[in-house]
């Protein structure tokens, strides 16, 4: 009797044990049945196109694109995204969970976009038609609007306040239409951010036309990443000017400043050049230099790259060199764009000749000298002084006269006469014969 008891305890807990686990199984069983049901793709269930979607322009070169769910969508546990493709000006393509879409993009040209709904991550369900809208362009008569507009933008030490060290001015110019009227008018805006603003200050061509606009100070950030948008447009009596705008990055048009205190030493044959970054907000390492030394004297000119501040080079030391330094921005800090202009050239060494004045006294002697030795001997071998200048005979004296008649007599004793004449000469004259210079 103890041992069927204790096994019917045993079974009795065992049933109890299976009515107590039972629900729970159920409720497992039932979850795992609901969860199969819900990632398995329904052959049914189709993706709705969106609706009501518009296109509207919010400012200069931006729309807005916005649009609703389908309310016929049917509720279904799939995470729904869309799909948003610009056909125009240019193709591009993306998705986003959102129902609105802000685009910086030119529009003379106008814009045109479409959307689909789509399986965020389920892509297994197909995704839904597309839906289009379209923005047109601008009216304007053909060829009136500005061309080839181009802009440049650099960066000055701010003087007016603390808070913005830097200013950013923005240079702009354009060409006229080729068949816009001689009274056409144009007229320039730049947007940076959330910033619009008009041009003051235009240049003009001959016709009084503005052509160049120039912003001495702006709101463009000097180290900001976002697109500048220029828009322009125009007015003439005789016909609607077209509109043109376009979108510049930043590092594309920045004129980087050129390297400040540029300085050069020689020390016998070694070059040292050094200088500072430019005026900007970006720090030292950010910028790449270009050296350029030139030999005044022999004409010859060398460039090379560094990315310090100081440049050494072996150079000879009897010459004169011009030495400048340009900058760009290094792509480590951002996209590498414009060089700077060159800094003002600086010049060492020394290549300067004798002044002439110094060497002209001594140049001359030599020549006296050389000339008087060559009319020496030339008067020495061809006896030029006597031919020149013949000695003068003394005149005649008594006593000469008198030791002549003596001779004479003393001669003419003999059986033959011979005359013979004495002459008894000052002892200059054979001097001045026998000399010679």
């Amino acid at each position: 009797l103890p041992i069927e008891y204790s096994r019917w305890k045993q079974e009795d807990h065992r049933r109890q044990d299976v009515i107590i686990m039972a629900p729970a199984l159920l409720i497992l069983l039932g979850a795992t049945v609901t969860l199969q049901a819900d990632l398995l793709p329904d052959k049914k269930f189709l993706l709705l196109p969106p609706v009501n979607f518009t296109i509207k322009t919010t400012d200069l070169a931006q729309v807005l694109l916005r649009w609703e769910p389908n309310p016929d969508q049917e509720e279904r546990n799939v995470k729904l995204g869309y799909h948003v493709k610009i056909n125009a000006p240019q193709e591009e393509d993306y998705e986003t969970r959102n129902t609105e879409s802000k685009r910086t993009t030119i529009l003379h040209k106008g814009f045109s976009a479409s959307v689909q709904t789509i399986p965020w991550n389920d892509h297994s369900l197909p995704p839904s038609s597309w839906v289009s809208a379209e923005l047109k362009a601008p009216p304007g008569s053909p060829g009136t609007s500005a061309v080839n507009l181009t802009c440049i933008t650099s960066t000055e030490a701010n003087t007016y306040t603390h808070l913005r060290p830097y200013q950013v001015s923005l240079h702009c110019t354009w060409l006229v239409g080729k068949d816009a009227p001689e009274d056409t008018q144009y007229f320039l805006y730049y947007r940076y951010g959330s910033w619009t603003e008009e041009c003051q200050e235009y240049s003009k061509d001959t016709l009084q036309r503005n052509t160049a606009c120039w912003f001495p100070r702006t709101f463009i950030n000097s180290k900001g990443r976002s697109l500048l948008a220029v828009y322009v447009n125009g007015s003439s009596k005789e016909a609607v000017i077209k509109p043109l705008d376009q979108l510049f990055a930043l590092h594309a048009i920045d004129r980087v400043n050129p390297p400040v205190n540029v300085t050069a030493e020689i020390e016998r044959t070694c070059l040292t050049i050094q200088w500072k970054k430019p005026v900007s907000p970006f720090p030292i390492h950010c910028f790449v230099y270009e050296v350029k030394i030139y030999n005044t004297r022999k004409g010859f000119s060398q460039k090379e790259k560094v990315t310090t501040d100081t440049f050494i080079a072996i150079i000879d030391d009897i010459s004169k060199y011009s030495i400048q330094v340009r900058a760009a921005m290094s792509s480590v800090c951002r996209e590498t764009g414009l060089w700077s202009e060159w800094s003002q050239p600086i010049y060492v060494g020394n290549d300067e000749k004798q002044p002439w004045t110094e060497w002209f006294p001594v140049v001359l002697m030599a020549v006296i000298c050389f000339l008087l030795l060559m009319l020496s001997l030339i008067c020495r071998i061809c006896h030029l002084w006597t031919k020149l200048f013949p000695p003068v005979p003394a005149p005649k004296s008594n006593i000469k006269d008198f030791f002549v008649t003596i001779n004479y007599e003393k001669s003419g004793s003999g059986e033959t006469d011979i005359e013979v004449v004495s002459y008894v000469e000052e002892p200059g004259f054979e001097t001045l014969e026998d000399s010679v210079f």
